[in-house]
């Protein structure tokens, strides 16, 4: 495809308004399958308040200005304002704690915040001393306390009712595509989080690259419910915002699977652990109904296992097999298609591994995960399968305008307009990650096949090597062993030790059904993790999936802990696992697996 040179994000944004003014670009929840909506028309003119009331708020080109909310329509006007007028968006997880907000607040030189409602101004007001340059706070939901630090949202999109039209045009002429647009912070499982500086141009870029990528259609409707405060988030909103797609906003991760059949999307992201729950408590529900209704489910399920099997490697499918679909199709699958609203065309899957298992269950019952990969410091985009040439296992080819290439200790090596400007404060970093001629080190360890599908076989600094030698991948390992609807976090251990073992979570639905089941009395899931009996069964579905692995990469033993969290600080915000804190604070279960180090 033709990747356009566009200015900058406003650029893009208004070529969609004008192309389909009257067309619907956004809708909310509000309620149980209720929501509200703006047209294109209307998203433009209530982005350009925005503008202006910043360009009041005296908001500088090259300013930054953070954003702490969970994802929403205002997280995206708010965005869309910020970086229209020349300044720099920078998001803050809602769930950070307050020494984390105050670094990111700090290291980013923030002059301004937008604050999603009371629970994250508590945490500002904690801090407020330790931030002086951030001049004001909007409060995005709820009313603002008399403070003159603090400003409603509503005052706050009327401040800029006396800035001319003209003076806010002439703003948005101004930013250049190799002007900042967006400070995305590492989630930082190892060391201080760094600030990947990504430009208009990366943006509006790798928006169109993922168009190029898979198929698009003008009345399609995307959902988004992963944090913007990630590039990946945020990647996917440009996409649809080029595309002329609505995007739909869940009200909380508590609502998510009611929020996501309701909305109906034709296409959503997602992380694989989203996926990974839905797969659990399908075959879950399955074993439950018992008797004829599982050996129709284990029979549809081999059935779309070969229909899918053909469609993959693009066989036609034999009649009878049709046939046979088509029941299966009619008795199973089009329920779990309805779990997504029954309209999805394709989903993305990014940001971890997903189990091929996984992505071909779904696949046979109709529901097309694309799984692909990025990172931060790449838009979060260089890769994707295509719905009509998927390889499970495999994270596709490159997008449109993206090159790749294997290092000589087989890291992957991206290159394109989709690769960050700089860390943020950090030029010794930007060097060691980025060579001279414009190469972007992953830290991923690939293959590249004569189709230039790219297979992620593990990360340069995670590469388990035992004291035999062997060199082990543990995110294969780990994303087997958690297809257990009995087991929801797996951490492998191993480096430099005779065998590998691991640590462990439960699953606390499915745990305290079984204990139910077998007559277990507990008080609780913690409590059933140390019985007898549970222990057993956490062996023996670990016994069972190394019957996938060759000897070298077999858990020998199993040490079941407590659910690693943000909150014990064993999680970062886009759920990946601190395997360096896990391991210190385990450092005692860990010893006890090998009594003979």
């Amino acid at each position: 495809m033709q990747i356009r040179d566009y200015r900058n994000i406003h650029e893009m944004f208004r070529e969609t308004v004008d192309r389909q003014p009257e067309k619907i670009a956004a809708k909310w929840f509000t309620g149980p399958g209720k929501t509200e909506s703006v047209t294109w028309a209307q998203f433009y003119s209530q982005v350009k308040r925005a503008a202006k009331s910043l360009m009041a708020l005296e908001v500088a080109k090259g300013d930054k200005v953070n954003i702490i909310s969970y994802t929403s329509y205002r997280w995206v006007l708010a965005d869309l304002a910020i970086t229209a007028v020349g300044a720099c968006t920078v998001g803050i997880y809602q769930s950070n704690l307050p020494k984390d907000c105050q670094y990111i607040i700090d290291h980013s030189d923030a002059v301004l915040i937008f604050a999603e409602d009371a629970v994250q101004l508590e945490k500002l007001m904690e801090i407020r001393a330790d931030i002086p340059r951030v001049r004001k706070v909007i409060l995005m939901n709820g009313p603002a306390p008399e403070d003159d630090w603090i400003i409603g949202f509503d005052t706050f999109m009327g401040l800029g009712e006396h800035v001319p039209d003209e003076a806010f045009q002439a703003r948005a002429a101004a930013v250049g595509p190799e002007d900042p647009a967006g400070i995305i912070y590492t989630s930082g499982t190892t060391g201080v989080p760094k600030g990947a500086v990504l430009t208009h141009d990366n943006m509006t870029f790798t928006a169109q690259s993922v168009f190029g990528s898979t198929e698009f259609e003008d009345e399609y409707e995307k959902f988004l419910f992963l944090p913007l405060a990630h590039v990946f988030a945020r990647t996917c909103f440009y996409t649809a915002l080029f595309a002329g797609n609505t995007t739909i906003f869940n009200r909380s991760m508590d609502t998510l699977i009611e929020d996501l059949a309701a909305a109906r999307p034709h296409w959503f992201a997602s992380v694989p652990r989203i996926f990974e729950k839905v797969y659990s408590k399908i075959i879950s529900g399955a074993e439950a109904k018992g008797g004829a209704a599982l050996k129709i489910f284990r029979w549809a399920c081999a059935v779309g296992d070969r229909a899918s099997d053909c469609r993959l490697d693009r066989r036609p499918v034999p009649p009878l097999l049709g046939l046979q679909y088509r029941l299966a199709d009619k008795l199973v699958f089009s329920k779990v298609r309805a779990a997504f609203g029954g309209r999805v065309r394709w989903c993305i899957s990014g940001a971890a591994p997903l189990n091929p298992d996984i992505g071909k269950f779904f696949h046979a019952a109709g529901v097309v995960i694309i799984e692909g990969v990025g990172m931060t410091e790449d838009t979060s985009f260089s890769h994707l399968n295509r719905p009509d040439n998927c390889r499970y296992g495999w994270v596709g080819v490159p997008g449109p305008g993206i090159e790749q290439k294997l290092a000589e200790d087989g890291e992957v090596m991206i290159r394109g307009r989709n690769v960050m400007k700089e860390y943020y404060k950090m030029p010794q970093e930007t060097a060691e990650n980025i060579t001279p001629d414009g190469w972007l080190l992953t830290g991923d360890i690939g293959e590249i096949d004569p189709e230039h599908f790219l297979k992620i076989t593990g990360r340069k600094k995670e590469i388990i090597i035992t004291a035999g030698g062997k060199n082990v991948a543990p995110a294969h390992i780990e994303g087997v062993l958690a297809t257990s609807k009995y087991v929801n976090q797996v951490c492998v251990i191993g480096d430099r030790r005779k065998y590998l073992t691991a640590l462990v979570t439960l699953d606390a639905e499915n745990i305290e059904d079984y204990a139910r089941q077998k007559g277990i009395s507990f008080a609780n899931a913690d409590e059933l993790a140390t019985h007898p009996k549970i222990v057993e069964l956490i062996d023996a579905q670990v016994a069972e999936k190394n019957r996938n692995f060759p000897s070298f990469e077999t858990i020998k033993k199993v040490s079941i802990v407590p659910e690693f969290s943000i909150e014990n600080g064993l999680l970062t915000p886009t759920m990946k696992l601190k395997k360096g804190i896990a391991m210190e604070q385990f450092r005692d279960r860990i010893d006890g697996m090998y009594p003979e180090a």
